[in-house]
Protein backbone atom coordinates (compact mmCIF):
# COMPACT_ATOMS: atom_id res chain seq x y z
CA UNK A 1 0.00 0.00 0.00
CA UNK A 2 2.67 2.63 0.74
CA UNK A 3 5.24 1.41 -1.56
CA UNK A 4 7.02 4.38 -2.26
CA UNK A 5 8.73 3.61 -5.74
CA UNK A 6 6.61 1.18 -6.56
CA UNK A 7 5.12 1.14 -9.83
CA UNK A 8 1.67 2.95 -10.39
CA UNK A 9 -1.27 0.75 -9.27
CA UNK A 10 -5.27 1.98 -9.95
CA UNK A 11 -6.65 -0.47 -6.99
CA UNK A 12 -9.67 2.09 -5.38
CA UNK A 13 -11.45 1.49 -1.88
CA UNK A 14 -9.14 -1.15 0.42
CA UNK A 15 -8.31 -3.60 -2.38
CA UNK A 16 -8.86 -7.61 -1.48
CA UNK A 17 -6.13 -9.03 0.59
CA UNK A 18 -4.40 -5.98 1.76
CA UNK A 19 -5.75 -6.59 4.93
CA UNK A 20 -4.98 -9.30 7.62
CA UNK A 21 -7.83 -11.37 7.87
CA UNK A 22 -8.73 -10.61 11.29
CA UNK A 23 -8.99 -7.08 10.93
CA UNK A 24 -11.21 -7.85 8.19
CA UNK A 25 -13.52 -9.84 10.44
CA UNK A 26 -13.31 -7.01 13.12
CA UNK A 27 -14.41 -4.39 10.42
CA UNK A 28 -17.20 -6.88 8.68
CA UNK A 29 -18.63 -7.17 12.75
CA UNK A 30 -18.78 -3.14 13.20
CA UNK A 31 -20.33 -2.70 9.81
CA UNK A 32 -23.19 -5.19 10.07
CA UNK A 33 -25.13 -3.49 12.78
CA UNK A 34 -25.71 -0.74 10.45
CA UNK A 35 -25.89 -2.98 7.40
CA UNK A 36 -28.93 -4.77 9.22
CA UNK A 37 -30.30 -1.51 10.53
CA UNK A 38 -30.44 -0.13 7.42
CA UNK A 39 -32.23 -3.19 5.77
CA UNK A 40 -35.20 -2.38 8.32
CA UNK A 41 -35.53 1.21 7.80
CA UNK A 42 -35.45 0.85 3.72
CA UNK A 43 -38.18 -1.79 4.53
CA UNK A 44 -40.16 0.93 6.85
CA UNK A 45 -39.65 3.73 4.47
CA UNK A 46 -40.64 1.97 1.58
CA UNK A 47 -44.43 0.65 2.91
CA UNK A 48 -44.76 4.40 3.53
CA UNK A 49 -43.69 6.04 0.73
CA UNK A 50 -43.94 3.48 -2.77
CA UNK A 51 -41.52 6.05 -4.51
CA UNK A 52 -38.56 4.97 -1.61
CA UNK A 53 -36.59 2.33 -3.61
CA UNK A 54 -36.88 3.48 -6.83
CA UNK A 55 -35.16 6.86 -4.91
CA UNK A 56 -33.05 4.43 -3.52
CA UNK A 57 -32.01 2.95 -6.37
CA UNK A 58 -30.90 6.09 -7.97
CA UNK A 59 -29.27 7.21 -5.04
CA UNK A 60 -27.21 3.59 -5.07
CA UNK A 61 -26.68 4.16 -8.78
CA UNK A 62 -25.33 7.59 -8.27
CA UNK A 63 -22.93 6.79 -5.19
CA UNK A 64 -21.50 3.26 -8.02
CA UNK A 65 -20.60 5.81 -10.56
CA UNK A 66 -19.21 8.45 -8.13
CA UNK A 67 -16.96 6.56 -6.93
CA UNK A 68 -15.90 4.57 -9.22
CA UNK A 69 -14.24 7.65 -10.93
CA UNK A 70 -9.98 6.99 -10.02
CA UNK A 71 -7.86 9.71 -9.16
CA UNK A 72 -3.97 8.05 -8.71
CA UNK A 73 -2.32 9.04 -5.79
CA UNK A 74 1.60 8.16 -6.58
CA UNK A 75 2.67 7.92 -3.43
CA UNK A 76 0.58 5.59 -1.91
CA UNK A 77 0.51 3.25 -4.73
CA UNK A 78 -3.93 3.31 -4.58
CA UNK A 79 -6.30 6.09 -5.72
CA UNK A 80 -8.73 8.49 -4.39
CA UNK A 81 -11.99 9.19 -5.81
CA UNK A 82 -15.32 11.20 -4.70
CA UNK A 83 -17.38 9.70 -2.81
CA UNK A 84 -21.53 10.37 -3.17
CA UNK A 85 -22.81 9.57 0.26
CA UNK A 86 -23.02 13.15 2.15
CA UNK A 87 -25.37 13.71 -0.35
CA UNK A 88 -27.19 10.20 -0.29
CA UNK A 89 -27.31 10.27 3.49
CA UNK A 90 -29.08 13.94 2.96
CA UNK A 91 -31.90 12.29 0.55
CA UNK A 92 -32.60 8.84 1.76
CA UNK A 93 -31.06 8.87 5.34
CA UNK A 94 -27.56 7.93 6.58
CA UNK A 95 -28.75 4.29 7.03
CA UNK A 96 -30.53 4.05 3.63
CA UNK A 97 -26.61 4.82 2.50
CA UNK A 98 -25.30 2.29 4.08
CA UNK A 99 -27.43 -0.26 2.17
CA UNK A 100 -26.83 1.73 -0.71
CA UNK A 101 -23.24 1.82 -0.27
CA UNK A 102 -22.74 -1.63 0.73
CA UNK A 103 -24.59 -2.79 -3.11
CA UNK A 104 -22.55 0.03 -4.85
CA UNK A 105 -18.82 -1.57 -3.35
CA UNK A 106 -20.36 -5.56 -3.65
CA UNK A 107 -20.65 -4.79 -7.23
CA UNK A 108 -17.40 -3.14 -8.07
CA UNK A 109 -15.51 -5.65 -6.28
CA UNK A 110 -17.47 -8.48 -8.12
CA UNK A 111 -17.02 -6.78 -11.29
CA UNK A 112 -14.52 -3.93 -11.57
CA UNK A 113 -12.15 -5.18 -9.41
CA UNK A 114 -12.24 -2.54 -7.19
CA UNK A 115 -12.04 -3.11 -3.09
CA UNK A 116 -12.24 -6.47 -2.45
CA UNK A 117 -14.43 -9.13 -0.47
CA UNK A 118 -12.95 -10.01 2.73
CA UNK A 119 -12.37 -6.02 2.77
CA UNK A 120 -16.18 -5.42 1.74
CA UNK A 121 -16.43 -5.13 5.38
CA UNK A 122 -13.57 -2.41 6.22
CA UNK A 123 -15.39 -0.82 2.97
CA UNK A 124 -18.67 -0.43 4.16
CA UNK A 125 -17.26 0.90 7.34
CA UNK A 126 -15.34 3.67 5.76
CA UNK A 127 -17.54 5.21 2.77
CA UNK A 128 -20.99 3.64 3.72
CA UNK A 129 -21.03 4.17 8.12
CA UNK A 130 -17.95 7.29 8.26
CA UNK A 131 -19.20 9.12 5.22
CA UNK A 132 -22.77 9.05 5.48
CA UNK A 133 -23.18 9.49 8.88
CA UNK A 134 -20.59 12.21 9.13
CA UNK A 135 -22.15 14.31 6.50
CA UNK A 136 -25.74 13.93 7.28
CA UNK A 137 -24.92 15.17 11.58
CA UNK A 138 -23.12 18.21 10.00
CA UNK A 139 -25.98 18.57 7.22
CA UNK A 140 -28.60 18.45 10.52
CA UNK A 141 -26.39 20.49 12.67
CA UNK A 142 -25.85 23.67 10.30
CA UNK A 143 -29.88 23.26 9.61
CA UNK A 144 -30.23 24.12 13.01
CA UNK A 145 -27.92 27.10 13.39
CA UNK A 146 -30.14 27.96 10.61
CA UNK A 147 -27.01 27.74 7.81
CA UNK A 148 -28.38 28.12 4.01
CA UNK A 149 -29.36 24.67 3.60
CA UNK A 150 -27.26 24.73 0.05
CA UNK A 151 -24.45 25.56 2.62
CA UNK A 152 -25.33 22.53 5.11
CA UNK A 153 -25.97 20.52 1.83
CA UNK A 154 -22.26 21.76 0.86
CA UNK A 155 -20.36 21.13 3.94
CA UNK A 156 -22.22 17.66 4.11
CA UNK A 157 -20.33 16.67 1.15
CA UNK A 158 -17.36 17.56 2.06
CA UNK A 159 -17.13 16.30 5.62
CA UNK A 160 -18.56 12.52 4.34
CA UNK A 161 -15.58 12.39 1.89
CA UNK A 162 -12.83 13.38 4.22
CA UNK A 163 -14.67 11.36 7.11
CA UNK A 164 -14.37 8.66 4.33
CA UNK A 165 -11.00 8.80 3.77
CA UNK A 166 -9.82 9.29 7.21
CA UNK A 167 -11.46 6.36 8.43
CA UNK A 168 -9.88 4.55 5.33
CA UNK A 169 -6.45 5.64 6.63
CA UNK A 170 -7.03 4.56 10.59
CA UNK A 171 -8.62 1.06 8.68
CA UNK A 172 -4.73 0.56 6.92
CA UNK A 173 -2.69 1.75 9.67
CA UNK A 174 -4.94 -0.38 12.03
CA UNK A 175 -4.17 -3.32 10.03
CA UNK A 176 -0.73 -2.65 8.16
CA UNK A 177 1.46 -1.49 11.00
CA UNK A 178 1.71 -2.78 14.26
CA UNK A 179 0.12 -0.90 18.07
CA UNK A 180 3.42 0.88 18.78
CA UNK A 181 3.98 2.28 14.68
CA UNK A 182 0.27 3.17 14.44
CA UNK A 183 0.85 7.00 15.06
CA UNK A 184 3.06 7.02 12.55
CA UNK A 185 1.27 5.04 9.94
CA UNK A 186 -1.90 6.27 10.37
CA UNK A 187 -0.42 9.90 9.50
CA UNK A 188 2.17 8.72 6.50
CA UNK A 189 -1.22 7.47 4.98
CA UNK A 190 -3.83 10.70 5.55
CA UNK A 191 -1.07 12.45 4.12
CA UNK A 192 -0.49 10.70 1.30
CA UNK A 193 -4.16 11.25 0.54
CA UNK A 194 -4.50 14.83 1.46
CA UNK A 195 -3.35 16.23 -2.13
CA UNK A 196 -6.00 14.55 -3.82
CA UNK A 197 -8.51 13.83 -1.80
CA UNK A 198 -8.75 17.73 -0.14
CA UNK A 199 -9.67 19.02 -3.70
CA UNK A 200 -11.93 16.15 -4.16
CA UNK A 201 -13.79 16.59 -1.16
CA UNK A 202 -14.35 20.51 -2.10
CA UNK A 203 -15.63 19.60 -5.53
CA UNK A 204 -18.29 16.83 -3.57
CA UNK A 205 -19.31 19.16 -1.69
CA UNK A 206 -19.87 21.94 -4.47
CA UNK A 207 -21.48 19.11 -6.49
CA UNK A 208 -24.06 17.81 -3.18
CA UNK A 209 -24.73 21.91 -3.19
CA UNK A 210 -26.08 21.81 -6.61
CA UNK A 211 -27.53 18.58 -6.49
CA UNK A 212 -29.77 19.71 -3.59
CA UNK A 213 -30.72 23.62 -4.76
CA UNK A 214 -31.98 21.72 -8.10
CA UNK A 215 -34.17 19.24 -6.28
CA UNK A 216 -35.32 21.64 -4.31
CA UNK A 217 -35.73 24.58 -7.03
CA UNK A 218 -37.66 21.41 -9.36
CA UNK A 219 -38.96 18.73 -7.27
CA UNK A 220 -39.60 20.51 -3.44
CA UNK A 221 -42.37 17.62 -3.00
CA UNK A 222 -39.91 14.84 -2.54
CA UNK A 223 -37.90 17.07 -0.38
CA UNK A 224 -41.42 17.48 2.07
CA UNK A 225 -42.33 13.56 1.48
CA UNK A 226 -39.00 12.74 2.79
CA UNK A 227 -39.19 14.70 5.81
CA UNK A 228 -36.35 16.83 4.76
CA UNK A 229 -38.22 20.04 4.69
CA UNK A 230 -41.48 20.37 5.71
CA UNK A 231 -43.41 22.38 3.34
CA UNK A 232 -42.12 23.69 -0.41
CA UNK A 233 -40.22 26.87 -1.36
CA UNK A 234 -43.43 29.93 -1.95
CA UNK A 235 -40.99 32.06 -4.15
CA UNK A 236 -38.32 28.70 -6.23
CA UNK A 237 -35.49 30.85 -4.34
CA UNK A 238 -35.48 28.52 -1.43
CA UNK A 239 -36.99 28.45 1.63
CA UNK A 240 -36.57 30.04 5.16
CA UNK A 241 -34.53 28.26 7.52
CA UNK A 242 -37.44 27.88 9.80
CA UNK A 243 -39.05 25.88 7.42
CA UNK A 244 -36.48 22.52 7.14
CA UNK A 245 -37.03 19.81 9.18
Amino acid sequence: MLGMGAAPAYAMHIAEGILPLSWAGVWYLVALPFVVYGVREMRRKSRSMPAYLPLMGMMSAAVFIISAMPIPVPSAGTCSHPAGTGLAAIIIGPFATVIATSVALLIQALFLAHGGITTWGADILSMGVAGSFSGFLVFKLLVRLKAPLTVAAFSAGVIADWATYTTTALELALGLGSLQGFAGMFKAILIAFIPTQLPIGILEGFAAAGFFAFMLSRRPDILVKLGIIDQAPQTGRGIPHERAV
